[in-house]
C-alpha cells in the first residue's frame, strides 16, 4: 500500500492570504495609534513636571478668507 498524498488546498490559500494581509495591517495601524497616544501622555507628563500651568492642546480656529 501507498500512502496517498492529500490534495492541495490552493483555492483558500489565497483567502488566507487576504485575512492574515489584513490582519497584520490592523496591527500595524493599532501599533501607530498606541505609540502616537502615548507620544501625546508623554508630553503632557513632561510639561507639568516641569510646573506648568497650562499644559492642555490649544486648538486654534480656521481662519476663514
Amino acid at each position: 500500500m501507498t500512502k496517498q498524498e492529500p490534495p492541495d488546498d490552493d483555492g483558500n490559500r489565497g483567502v488566507e492570504n487576504a485575512v492574515l494581509l489584513g490582519f497584520f495591517i490592523v496591527l500595524v495601524a493599532a501599533g501607530a495609534w498606541l505609540l502616537m497616544t502615548m507620544a501625546d501622555v508623554r508630553k503632557g507628563l513632561d510639561c507639568s513636571a516641569q510646573g506648568r500651568r497650562n499644559c492642555g492642546t490649544i486648538e486654534l480656529p480656521e481662519r476663514s478668507r
